[in-house]
């Protein structure tokens, strides 16, 4: 049974991970096999501290030990689960760790520049260890099927669509697009692959729409939603016709879990490290693009 740590408690994602895990309170096709969140800290949030509270008494309640500081896991597990909503700081808290060649799960942002991407794939590397970042929304079964269904013929172009709630605590930390903008741009690039070389955004109070243009011609668009009701979903061009994708939300924790299971088993990224740190320039350069106006920012991986 692989061993794993949690840092960070301001997410959902810590106890909606522990239960799928430890097979407490979720249903028995929500139960994910392979691993154990055998101890956890519930760390700091500057975008959310006020939720921390509370996650840590549902990790109290389900029986996991807690430690002060993150470096006191470090000898008790095989994993860490870097679970923080602030992509700016994932990068120093999963340093300790990828120093000791312990191999990481950061959840979503990644990072908030491809600076820190870098940095983290480096240290990753020097210490001859694994990091996987990845939305959960890359492994909803209907997108994962829909991808994997070669009739369909080529992919010409995408909508992708999601909320894009901005964060007044921290907008330089985390944008909308790094936020939980970042789910529609994972469900552009399940879709459309890797090769975006330029982006443009139109940056209003209601929505971000961004617009990429790949290497070999074709065009795909995020829609980040601010403005009236969201959801999750794409409309997708292809050889064979024009498909809509609506995303159903309730298997993605679990099928992410499989994933970063199986992950530190076989100590390989399911996500390519290139793909990682393309997604992470895409949002950079679409940030920059709405910051000025729309204008045309090439992506600088």
């Amino acid at each position: 049974m692989i061993r794993l740590g949690m840092l960070d408690f301001d997410t959902s994602h810590v106890v909606a991970f522990a239960e799928r895990l430890l097979h407490k309170n979720v249903p028995m096709d929500q139960w994910v096999d392979g691993a154990q969140i055998v101890v956890g800290c519930a760390g700091d949030s500057k975008i959310s501290p006020e939720r921390i509270p509370g996650y840590v008494e549902a990790i109290k309640k389900l029986g996991i030990p807690l430690v002060d500081k993150p470096e006191e896991m470090i000898g008790k597990v095989d994993g860490m689960l870097i679970e923080s909503q602030e992509g700016g700081a994932h990068l120093e808290r999963a340093k300790p760790f990828l120093e000791k060649g312990i191999p990481c799960y950061i959840d979503k942002p990644f990072t908030c520049s491809t600076a820190d991407a870098k940095k983290i794939f480096e240290l990753a590397q020097a210490n001859k260890t694994t990091v996987f970042s990845s939305s959960s929304l890359r492994y909803t079964p209907e997108l994962v099927k829909f991808a994997a269904d070669e009739s369909k013929g080529k992919i010409h172009g995408v909508v992708a669509y999601g909320p894009c709630p901005l964060f007044d605590a921290n907008p330089k930390l985390n944008s909308g697009l790094f936020h939980y903008g970042i789910h529609a741009v994972e469900i552009l690039y399940t879709l459309m692959g890797p090769g975006c070389q330029r982006v443009t955004n139109t940056h209003e109070k209601g929505v971000d729409v961004v617009t990429g243009n790949w290497a070999d011609g074709r065009v795909a668009t995020v829609r980040g939603i601010r403005a009236g009701k969201s959801d999750y979903g794409a409309l997708v061009f292809t050889d064979k016709g024009v498909v809509p994708l609506s995303l159903s939300t309730k298997y993605i924790y679990t099928e992410l879990l499989k994933k970063i299971v199986t992950m530190f088993k076989d100590k390989k990224a399911p996500v390519d490290n290139a793909v990682t740190l393309e997604i992470v320039a895409f949002i950079e350069a679409a940030n920059k693009s709405g910051n000025n106006h729309g204008s045309v920012e090439m992506l600088q991986v």
